[in-house]
């Protein structure tokens, strides 16, 4: 059984940091995820990593969030700096076992096969 697992969400303020990880057990992941969905809008890709290790992120986030992996783990991390309160959302972890090299499609729902539950970030001002 495919699991991941989001856990590091919390309630902090504008300009603070929290650090999400995402726990995959029962997949060997290449390509992982974060997507992110606020209240009565779309799901949002945030960041993404290719097999390679390579990055892309969303253009609101770039240079305050950082994605990671650590592959004898299997677990995926997002450092996130400099909150702001228009990040307040449901956080997901997404992965997918297709190779893939790094490009816009890694923050595409449709790239992804397994999905974790989910785990709220709330910025407050």
């Amino acid at each position: 059984v495919v699991q991941l697992v989001e856990s590091g969400g919390g309630s902090v303020q504008s300009g603070g940091s929290l650090r999400l990880s995402c726990a995959a057990s029962g997949l060997t992941a290449s390509t992982m995820g974060w997507f992110r969905q606020a209240p009565g809008k779309e799901r949002e890709g945030v960041a993404g990593i290719a097999s390679d290790g390579s990055t892309v992120y969303t253009n609101s986030v770039k240079g305050r969030f950082t994605i990671s992996r650590d592959n004898a783990k299997n677990t995926l991390s997002l450092q996130m700096n400099n909150l702001k309160p228009e990040d307040t959302a449901m956080y997901y972890c997404a992965a997918d076992q297709a190779v893939r090299a790094s490009g816009w499609w890694l923050l595409w729902a449709t790239t992804f096969t397994y999905w974790g539950q989910g785990t709220q970030v709330t910025v407050s001002s």
